[in-house]
C-alpha cells in the first residue's frame, strides 16, 4: 500500500485519520494498524455525498460509463498490490483472489456498457390526446432517475467482488448514486487499495470527490449512523442474519423508512432425484463434496443440504460425499470469528435430536475442516435449527422415505438463494411436482448443477425471499440490481427544453 494513505479513510477524496485505531488479523504477516470510523466521519461522508449528487445525479450516461471503466482500469493497474495483501488478510489463495478481481472488474464494466444501452431507463411516453372527450390527456413521459446518496456495506467473504468496488458500489455508481462504504474489519488494507482506484478514477474523470467514501472499522454506532443518516436513501449489505436484520430494522423504523438491500443467509438445498442417484449417485456426492469444501465453504451459496430418497443409492451418495470430505485438509478461514462460528455451529448441530455423525474433526483456531451429518425426514420437520445456516464446509443429508416426503421437505424451507434438482429425463415428474416449490423458495433454482458458482450477466438473480435477502424482488448481482437503486418519476406536460436529456 501507499504509505501516503496506510492506515486511513478516505473521506470525499480526504484520507483522513482518527485517533483511535484498531489492528488488522492477517491469515499471514504483520497486523497492520488502521484508523477506527466514527459517526462524525460517516456524517462527513455522507454530506460530502449529498453534494455530489447534484451534479453527479445529472451526469451523462456517457460520463459515468467511462468512470467504472476508469475504476476497472485503475483496479487493474493495481493487480499484484491488491492480490498480495487481499491474500495475506483473507488466507485466500492467489487464483482465487485474481479470478474475484476480474469479475470485479468485469461487473463495473458490464454495468458501463448496460447504462450506454439504456434499456434500465424503462421510457415511456403517452402523448397528449388535448381532443379526447370527455377529458384530454396530457402529455406524460416516465423514466427512471437515480434516488441518492447510497450506504454500501462490504462483505467478508469477497474482498473485492462484494466490497469496495463490488457489485453494490458499481450498481449504485451507474444509476447515478454517490456511494458511502463501511468498509469490512477482515480486509481493511484491501479496502483501501480499491479505494485508492476510485479515488484515482475520480480525478481521471473530473468527478466530485463527494461521488465515493470508504469509512474504515469502528463498532456497531458507525454502522447505526450511516443507515440513519437522513441523507442516506438505500443500503446495500451482504452479510449475517443477526446484524442483517438489526440494520434492516433500523432502515424500516426511520422517520422516513428506506429500503434496505440486504443479502443474509442460505443453505441452498439440493434435492437428488431417483434416476439421477441411480445413474450417477457416487460421482453426485464426490461433486458435492467438492462443491462443499471450495473455498472453506465461505460462499453464501454453498449447498450445505442434499435431499434424497432412502436406498442404496442414497447410501452410496453419503459414502462418497464423506469419502471425498474426509480427504480435504484443514482451509485457512477468512478471520478467527468465522472460524470459531463454524465450530460452534457443527458442534450444534450435532446435538439436534436424530442427527448422526457421518465426518466431524477437530479444527485449530481460524481453520475448518468438513463436517457432514444425516437426519431423517422426522426429525427434519419441526427443528428449525437444522436448517439454519453453518457458514463453512458442513454438509447435512436429510433422507426421506419417497417423493411425497420430499416435497414435504422442500416445503418446509425458508427463502434461499439457490435451490438444484439432479435430475435425468425419467425424474421429469417429480421434478414438475417441485419446481413450483422450489420457485417460491428461491431466487435461483438450477438443474444438474453446484450453485457455487455465480455468473454476472443479465439474467442472474442473487436474491430471494426472506432470510435469504429482505427484498425479494431484488438482486445483488447482474445488470437488474441497478434497478434497487433507481425509482421511476413521471413528467407531464413538461416543454423539452426541461425534459432530462435522456427523455429528450
Amino acid at each position: 500500500m501507499s504509505l501516503s494513505s496506510h492506515g486511513q479513510h478516505l473521506i470525499a477524496g480526504d484520507w483522513t485519520r482518527t485517533a483511535e485505531t484498531f489492528l488488522s488479523e492477517p491469515a499471514r504477516g504483520a497486523a497492520r494498524a488502521f484508523s477506527v470510523g466514527t459517526p462524525e466521519l460517516v456524517d462527513r461522508a455522507v454530506q460530502a455525498a449529498e453534494e455530489a449528487f447534484w451534479s453527479y445525479g445529472w451526469s451523462s450516461r456517457a460520463e459515468r460509463a467511462a468512470f467504472l471503466n476508469a475504476i476497472a482500469d485503475e483496479i487493474e493497474a493495481r493487480g499484484a498490490q491488491i492480490t498480495e495483501i487481499g491474500c495475506a488478510e483473507t488466507g485466500l489463495p492467489a487464483a482465487r483472489l485474481e479470478g474475484e478481481r476480474g469479475r470485479t472488474t468485469g461487473q463495473l464494466r458490464l454495468f458501463a456498457g448496460h447504462i450506454l444501452k439504456g434499456e434500465y431507463l424503462d421510457r415511456r411516453h403517452d402523448a397528449a390526446l388535448p381532443e379526447r372527450s370527455p377529458l384530454p390527456r396530457p402529455d406524460l413521459r416516465m423514466m427512471q432517475r437515480p434516488i441518492g446518496p447510497v450506504a454500501v456495506f462490504g462483505a467478508s467473504n469477497f474482498p473485492l467482488a462484494f466490497s469496495t468496488a463490488g457489485g453494490d458500489t458499481a450498481a449504485a455508481l451507474a444509476a447515478g448514486c454517490p456511494v458511502v462504504v463501511k468498509g469490512h474489519g477482515a480486509h481493511p488494507g484491501t479496502s483501501e487499495v480499491v479505494a485508492e482506484a476510485i479515488h484515482a478514477a475520480i480525478a481521471k474523470c473530473g468527478l466530485p470527490k463527494g461521488v465515493f467514501s470508504l469509512v474504515q472499522g469502528g463498532n456497531r454506532s458507525v454502522g447505526e449512523a450511516l443507515v440513519q443518516h437522513p441523507l442516506i436513501r438505500a443500503v446495500g449489505f451482504t452479510g449475517s442474519l443477526t446484524g442483517g436484520r438489526a440494520l434492516f430494522d433500523l432502515c424500516a423504523g426511520r422517520p422516513d423508512p428506506i429500503p434496505f438491500f440486504g443479502e443474509l443467509g442460505s443453505v441452498n438445498p439440493m434435492f437428488l432425484l431417483p434416476e439421477a442417484m441411480a445413474a450417477r449417485g457416487v460421482d453426485l456426492g464426490r461433486g458435492w463434496a467438492g462443491s462443499l469444501s471450495l473455498g472453506a465453504g465461505q460462499f453464501c451459496t454453498n449447498p450445505g443440504i442434499a435431499v434424497v430418497i432412502a436406498g442404496p443409492e442414497a447410501d452410496a451418495f453419503a459414502e462418497a460425499a464423506r469419502a471425498g470430505l474426509s480427504e480435504t485438509g484443514a482451509q485457512v478461514m477468512l478471520t478467527t470469528g468465522i472460524a470459531a462460528a463454524y465450530a460452534a455451529g457443527a458442534q450444534a448441530m450435532a446435538t439436534q435430536p436424530g442427527v448422526q455423525d457421518l465426518l466431524s474433526a477437530t479444527c485449530n483456531p481460524r481453520e475448518a475442516k468438513p463436517f457432514l451429518y444425516r437426519v431423517a425426514t422426522q426429525d427434519w420437520l419441526g427443528n428449525h435449527a437444522l436448517s439454519e445456516e453453518v457458514f463453512g464446509p458442513l454438509g447435512l443429508i436429510v433422507v426421506v422415505r419417497d417423493a411425497a416426503e420430499m416435497v414435504a421437505v422442500a416445503r418446509s424451507f425458508v427463502g434461499q438463494l439457490t435451490a438444484t434438482l439432479q435430475m435425468d429425463a425419467g425424474d421429469t415428474a417429480l421434478a414438475r411436482r417441485l419446481l413450483p416449490v422450489l420457485e417460491r423458495k428461491a431466487g435461483r433454482v438450477l438443474v444438474n448443477g453446484f450453485p457455487t458458482g455465480v455468473e454476472v450477466c443479465d439474467a442472474m438473480v442473487h436474491g430471494g425471499p426472506y432470510p435469504a435477502s429482505t427484498n425479494f424482488g431484488a438482486t445483488s448481482v447482474g445488470t437488474l440490481s441497478i434497478r434497487r437503486f433507481l425509482r421511476p418519476v413521471c413528467y407531464q406536460n413538461m416543454p423539452e427544453s426541461l425534459l432530462p436529456e435522456d427523455l429528450g
